[in-house]
């Protein structure tokens, strides 16, 4: 299901919410990086890692001293 694109407003509106109101010039900008952002996150979202562990199984310790034998 396709997300909404944000709009200016609704930008400026989560801006104030978190504390962070935004000048008259830089909603429109925002939800633009916002959109983008989101874009980019959706792509990631459709990777399938398959048999991938989690990243707390990967042993950094392990890994370096095995190359250095």
């Amino acid at each position: 299901m396709p997300v909404p694109e944000l709009t200016p407003p609704e930008a400026a509106r989560w801006a104030a919410r978190a504390g962070l109101p935004l000048a008259d010039d830089r909603p429109g900008q925002v939800a633009a990086i916002a959109d983008h952002i989101h874009s980019v996150v959706s792509v990631l979202r459709e990777l399938d890692f398959g048999d991938t562990p989690p990243a707390t199984a990967y042993r950094t310790e392990e890994e370096n001293h095995d190359a250095a034998i």
